[in-house]
């Protein structure tokens, strides 16, 4: 039996992403294991009550996994003080709104990224939270993936040298909805409802980029509607005027180039969804999320450009894969439960709302490129 209980408010988890990964393999795999250990030893057991606009989802969701409460009052679940921290993993256009309400409310707050749509909101609840003194945390996922472990170790390691360039490819082809039906939730494609890939993924890199291989200082972005026509759930046609891909460029400090593509568009002919080529001085990796190879500068081919033959070297035989030195839990689990640890134990949780913020700006200086066609640069943020 564990020795504490959490009381979390959970708002939007009947979509895709909220039910699996953070209601499915975070807070119910925690149960499962009887909570979260502290350092003392003692147990935090997380008790959700999942709060959204349509109860007949929210009732068949708790069946389904045990759980009995739920509730279609926001308002009612921020005022009851057993439940101490709120989580939001909605729509991206509500999602400052919610922070703030529930920072008013005394809750400790856990959302999804990005946390708001513009750096203005997002300074805004940073500053908030901050007044208020309650604890905050933002969903950083990829950084506990176990590809991206792999590449931390290394570049612990000085397997790299000195690190030239990161290269991220990230995509796969989102059906429009007409041929097959869509695999992405509709409002990703329309500005209005908070959707593009600029302000969903660069968030994700800007937060990748600054704990692996340097703060960003700058970008250039070239942003796209390939698609202007797909269709919604129920199988109407609309307008898609958000951007599906994004092409972007970012100086980092430590000196080093990093490019990311990213798309709704693609095809994927590549090891992952997620695949990042690392090129240092004395080595080289590619990581997708779970598997990462390594070429060291000693056993790297030497290749001449010859068109007229057939190419004489296979480059993927070169390649060493990192094993699985350890056992890699899924990585929303990992975070949650590192926030879960802050929440009782305090000490630092770098990956709070003034990271949040980060993200934002990053996204919104993406934007910013496109539009004006130029490099912007990202001045420090403060609270």
């Amino acid at each position: 039996m564990a020795d504490k209980r959490l009381g979390i408010v959970m708002n939007g988890v009947t979509g895709r992403m909220g039910t699996n990964q953070h209601l499915v393999r975070s807070i119910l795999a925690i149960r499962q294991e009887g909570g979260v250990r502290l350092a003392d030893g003692s147990r935090v057991m997380p008790d959700p009550i999942l709060v959204g606009r349509n109860r007949a989802k929210l009732e068949s969701l708790a069946r389904a996994h045990g759980l009995k409460r739920v509730s279609t009052d926001l308002d009612a679940a921020l005022a009851d003080p057993k439940d101490e921290l709120f989580f939001d993993a909605a729509s991206t256009n509500l999602r400052a709104g919610l922070i703030e309400r529930a920072i008013a409310a005394g809750k400790h707050v856990y959302v999804e990224k990005p946390v708001a749509e513009n750096l203005k909101d997002a300074l805004r609840i940073w500053r908030l939270a901050r007044k208020a003194g309650i604890k905050h945390g933002v969903v950083q996922d990829k950084l506990w993936l176990p590809g991206l472990r792999k590449l931390k170790l290394l570049i612990d390691s000085g397997f790299f040298g000195r690190i030239l360039s990161v290269r991220g490819e990230f995509g796969y082809w989102v059906f429009e909805g007409d041929l097959q039906p869509t695999q992405r939730p509709s409002w990703n494609y329309r500005k209005k409802d908070g959707g593009g890939i600029v302000l969903d993924m660069l968030c994700h890199w800007r937060y990748v980029l600054d704990n692996l291989f340097g703060a960003v200082e700058s970008v250039s972005c070239l942003g796209a509607v390939h698609i202007p026509k797909r269709w919604d759930e129920a199988g109407k046609p609309y307008a898609a005027d958000a951007d599906d891909a994004a092409y972007a460029t970012f100086r980092l400090a430590s000196g080093a180039i990093a490019h990311f593509n990213s798309s709704w568009c693609v095809r994927v002919r590549r090891d992952d969804l997620l695949t990042l080529q690392v090129d240092g001085t004395h080595g080289s990796a590619v990581a997708g999320l779970r598997r990462c190879w390594t070429q060291g500068r000693v056993n790297t081919p030497k290749p001449v450009w010859n068109p007229d033959i057939p190419q004489p070297i296979d480059f993927f035989a070169g390649w060493q894969e990192v094993p699985d030195a350890v056992a890699y839990d899924n990585a929303f689990k990992a975070e949650w439960e590192l926030f879960i640890r802050h929440l009782y134990e305090g000490g630092a949780f770098p990956w709070d709302l003034g990271a949040g913020a980060k993200g934002v700006q990053l996204a919104e200086a993406g934007l910013k490129s496109w539009k004006q066609r130029r490099w912007i640069d990202l001045p420090a943020l403060k609270a």
